[in-house]
């Protein structure tokens, strides 16, 4: 079977491809569009269809649109009420839905020789645990919990996968949502609601959570699976913050209580669900996943014995979710993710080309990962553009930004060069058989989705990647999956004696991560990073302006 994917209705559109069970590509429309997010997730922009994913998407299989079997569309407009009867606020949300309903049409339009009636609705939870649950290696049985703003009438949905199958267990109903109450502290402290959630449960980490027992009366579990969580009056527990205002004490306090009331329900969630199917692996999906701090309470507290999150477990994961569930249900045997690196690549002859129409001078370096480890042991900021992009939001060794961990003040610096708020943290990418030595907590941990607490000796040799809380959200390197970041760390070792380097997105604030060379190009021109590692060739900042013929 050869099915397309399409995540479009609120956020984050993308498309996956998955042909006999194996999921050959995945973007999003971020990544080509260069809008953050896509869209906004509002219903006058639910028409919107990742368009340029999904026609990358064939092009990468040598697929025409009349070549599928089936699209999967990761809502199912039948299963919705009107917002109203939900007890939502959202006067123009008809609208979404009568967007939903015409989209066979819409991807029709889109991608011409596409049959219309191919086109099935997938139920917008379900698509996000086909995600975790058939991506995950090692989990033909086991369980998965979904959780994120809103799908067609729920928040949240429990399930259990064995073999092919996919068993709903309990669903919990709108207006209750874990996922809307954090989007809606978000926008209260400042951000960008449904885009900047990272950010509070960053400014958490450096606040205290006395307001927790308060804010129990309104987000608690309700031990049967699902809990309550809706009305907070945030204003009662700290003024809001407008967007440039400076954040206070108090809202890092709310920040904390918030995160702490999060992670005592999904607990709760978690034994329930443990309870039902007593199985050793869970598997997590729904933007809430994307909350590493709790994933590692899960792991560390929790019942399962393993816990495995989908790397692009918002809204964007549901593309691929859809597309493993309809390929499941037709007999295919879905085949685990091998890596995150999904997106689209380069050849070497193809990024040399790029670089003599740029006019810039480069070189090409014996081994460009040597180069890039000389250049990061004398402190330089790396530009890293290798291989294919990633699916989801974490830069994973393929469109990072790299640095010496050893010295504090690159914390700032990198925080500068992205011009984003300084309490951001940065991660760091570490050897698979090394992490032991230096992090504790869930490992290996390849997709940088949970946090570690850093070993004592270590946290004055590393401070850059070091939380203040004294934790790390790092990602671990398997030489078999990545061998060229695996000889970078190797190589940077060798010269500083630390097997760690500091990772974070190949971007700027509010842009998408760099995903083609003409971005690595303007992001490299536009920020002060030193050097631009991108394929085999080495662009330098000290070169950049002086005249000269690439080599």
């Amino acid at each position: 079977m050869r099915i397309l994917g399409i995540n479009a209705l609120f956020h984050d559109p993308a498309a996956a491809l998955v042909i006999d069970g194996r999921t050959v590509a995945a973007t999003e429309e971020e990544r080509f569009s260069r809008r953050k997010h896509g869209k906004r997730p509002v219903p006058f922009s639910a028409w919107e269809l990742p368009e340029q994913a999904a026609a990358w998407c064939l092009r990468r299989a040598g697929l025409r649109p009349q070549d599928l079997d089936a699209v999967a569309y990761s809502y199912d407009p039948a299963l919705a009420l009107p917002a109203d009867a939900m007890g939502l606020h959202d006067p123009w949300d008809h609208l979404r839905q009568t967007y939903a309903r015409q989209a066979p049409g819409f991807l029709a339009a889109a991608l011409p020789g596409l049959d219309p009636d191919l086109v099935r609705f997938v139920p917008h939870h379900m698509a996000h645990a086909a995600s975790g649950a058939f991506a995950a290696d090692g989990a033909d049985n086991s369980s998965v919990l979904v959780l994120d703003g809103r799908g067609e009438r729920a928040s949240h949905l429990a399930a259990r996968r064995t073999g092919s199958r996919l068993e709903p267990l309990y669903a919990q109903d709108l207006p209750h949502s874990l996922g809307l109450v954090y989007e809606e502290l978000t926008g209260h402290l400042g951000f960008l609601r449904s885009s900047d959630e990272f950010k509070v449960m960053a400014l958490a980490s450096h606040g205290t959570p006395r307001m927790l027992s308060e804010l129990r009366r309104y987000v608690y579990p309700t031990g049967d699976g699902g809990f309550h969580a809706t009305g907070v009056p945030w204003d009662e527990f700290c003024p809001p913050r407008g967007a440039d205002e400076p954040w206070t004490a108090a809202h890092a306090d709310v920040a904390a209580s918030a995160q702490a009331v999060l992670e005592e329900t999904l607990l709760d969630l978690v034994r329930w669900l443990h309870g039902r199917t007593h199985d050793r692996v869970l598997t997590l999906a729904g933007g809430v996943a994307l909350n590493c701090v709790a994933n590692s309470r899960i792991a560390r507290e929790g019942p399962f014995s393993r816990v495995w999150v989908q790397p692009a477990a918002g809204d964007a994961g549901t593309a691929l979710g859809s597309a493993l569930l309809l390929a499941a249900g037709a007999g295919d045997d879905p085949e685990p993710m091998a890596g995150a690196d999904l997106g689209r690549d380069w050849s070497d002859a193809e990024l040399g080309a790029w670089l003599k129409t740029a006019g810039v001078p480069f070189e090409r370096p014996s081994d460009i990962a040597a180069t890039v480890a000389e250049a990061l042991a004398d402190n330089a900021i790396v530009a890293w553009f290798q291989g294919r992009s990633e699916y989801g939001p974490r830069a994973l060794g393929h469109r990072s930004l790299l640095a010496h961990p050893g010295h504090a003040g690159n914390l700032e610096r990198l925080n500068d060069v992205k011009g984003r708020e300084q309490f951001r943290p940065v991660a760091p990418m570490v050897l698979a058989e090394r992490a032991p030595d230096i992090f504790d907590g869930p490992l290996p941990s390849p997709y940088m989705l949970f946090v570690h607490d850093v070993a004592a000796d270590w946290r004055e040799r590393i401070p850059a990647v070091v939380h203040v809380d004294g934790t790390a959200r790092i990602q671990t390197v398997d030489p078999r999956t990545e061998p060229l970041v695996a000889r970078m760390l190797t190589e940077f070792e060798r010269r500083t004696g630390l097997p760690v380097v500091v990772n974070t997105s190949l971007n700027t604030a509010g842009r998408p991560m760099v995903d083609d060379p003409r971005d690595a190009l303007e992001c490299f021109g536009s920020s002060p990073v030193d050097l631009l590692a991108i394929g085999p060739y080495a662009v330098r900042r000290g070169g950049l302006f002086r005249d000269g013929e690439g080599a």
